[in-house]
């Protein structure tokens, strides 16, 4: 298993569609290709979608397959994961996707003001625990985060299977006045007849329809809001 992840790790450096950068070239500072994805990486003027939390890169790679004419830029820490998405992209000559190593914690080096036009947050680790609910992936602080380099009225979509997430995000965007402009607790039994959205699943979302688990989406904007707080305590158990 170590000599896998060792072998996939040399390949993943050879990658022109995959970029890796060190921790000092992020901390506090702006990354060399801020404001620059278009120019420098993609090479077109097409919008940039992000998805955060990409994982094997299904959803990146699918959603590049359906639409090319936007970028796609699949964002994780794990990069023996990440390397699935990033060769099958380059065995299909998917040129339209590429790969961002790193935390997501440090998202807003990586992009200028309205840079992204979208985010898909797919299956992210809910942190359950409620002291750890700000490293949830649309917490307050994130959200913060994706505001200053979203485009206005840019869309963000979470996919879960996580009742508690859902809610939580829902109480969020209840609380601070988000625009809500679609929310299920039961994806594939609602009403929303999105080919894209119901087709592309992730190993994980794959797993879980399998035993039967409900998938929850929710479709939002942070339009008109700069700074965001936390539901109160409780709201998102509701």
């Amino acid at each position: 298993m170590a000599k896998n992840k060792l072998k996939k790790f040399a390949e993943m450096a050879t990658f022109e569609n995959v970029v890796q950068p060190h921790l000092d070239e992020v901390l506090n500072k702006d990354y060399k290709l801020k404001g620059k994805w278009n120019s420098e990486f993609f090479k077109n003027d097409n919008p940039i979608v992000l998805e955060l939390g990409c994982g094997k890169g299904e959803y990146s790679t699918g959603l590049a397959e359906r639409y090319p004419d936007k970028n796609f830029l699949g964002v994780d820490i794990k990069g023996s994961r990440m390397w699935k998405g990033a060769s099958h992209a380059i065995n299909t000559g998917l040129k339209n996707v590429g790969f961002l190593r790193t935390r997501i914690e440090h998202i807003a080096s990586f992009f200028a003001p309205g840079e992204i036009s979208e985010i898909w947050i797919t299956f992210p680790d809910p942190q359950e625990k409620r002291i750890r609910a700000k490293k949830r992936l649309t917490s307050s602080i994130f959200l913060a985060s994706y505001k200053k380099f979203i485009k206005p009225s840019g869309i963000i979509h979470l996919k879960t299977d996580n009742t508690l997430l859902y809610n939580y995000t829902c109480a969020l965007c209840s609380h601070n006045g988000l625009d809500v402009k679609f929310s299920t607790a039961d994806l594939y039994n609602s009403n929303l007849n999105e080919e894209v959205l119901l087709s592309i699943k992730t190993h994980y979302e794959a797993l879980f329809t399998a035993k039967g688990m409900t998938i929850k989406y929710l479709r939002f904007t942070l339009d008109g809001h700069d700074t965001f707080i936390e539901p109160p305590q409780n709201e998102d158990d509701e």
